[in-house]
């Protein structure tokens, strides 16, 4: 009986202890496009090692179902086999409108002191916004501005057939097309199709995100 109460004594001090050294942090997410439509934002707190994605090189399965259909579950399940190399991940909730915020809850533990985050812009085939491996504020908030990228997993056509979303209300994921085969940044929409560059098009950057450390 007092190995039995000592051994739950200890697992509640450990637990204690870990829910102690979590951090917390809001982080807002800001659609500063003039007509890209946002999906649901995935952020994940890892360590230092992790990265969503390296320009020039092919995108993860995970990540052309995010920048091509905008699940993000695929990206989440990867993420989450890293296991001890993950902290947390959040998911927010609906479409992001121009001009509209959004705030999700992320947690980390000592270890994972670095986030990302993305979300694919709509409407465009293949096209996201991400923040990739920025450093978590020890205390009060850091802001970042973000570029939008191309997962090159699929043509750049600009047809509402192959694009989802209300816009377009075409289809997301395309596999029997490759792409450009690597990610790079995305310069916009060239309005060559189905797609006007006065409305849809965008300059340079697409996202501000505030991080700010809550507990």
């Amino acid at each position: 009986m007092k190995k039995q109460l000592t051994l739950a004594l200890c697992a509640m001090a450990f637990s204690a202890v870990a829910n102690a050294s979590e951090r917390v942090y809001n982080v807002t997410i800001t659609n500063i496009t003039k007509g890209q439509t946002f999906t649901p934002t995935l952020a994940v707190s890892h360590q230092r090692s992790i990265k969503l994605f390296r320009l020039g090189e092919p995108a993860s399965e995970g990540l052309a179902a995010l920048a091509e259909s905008g699940n993000v579950t695929p990206l989440n399940d990867e993420l989450k086999n890293l296991r001890r190399r993950v902290g947390g991940t959040s998911t927010s909730e609906g479409l992001l409108a121009p001009g509209k915020r959004t705030t999700i809850t992320l947690t980390a533990s000592p270890s994972t002191t670095h986030m990302s985050l993305a979300a694919m812009l709509i409407p465009t085939n293949d096209s996201f916004v991400a923040m990739d491996s920025v450093r978590l504020p020890k205390y009060g908030s850091r802001t970042e501005l973000l570029r939008a990228y191309d997962a090159g997993t699929e043509t750049n056509d600009e047809i509402c057939a192959n694009i989802p979303g209300p816009v377009c209300q075409g289809t997301g994921p395309s596999p029997d097309d490759t792409g450009e085969g690597y990610v790079y940044i995305n310069a916009g929409i060239s309005g060559e199709a189905d797609l006007t560059q006065s409305m849809y098009n965008w300059g340079d950057r697409v996202a501000m995100v505030r991080i700010t450390r809550v507990k």
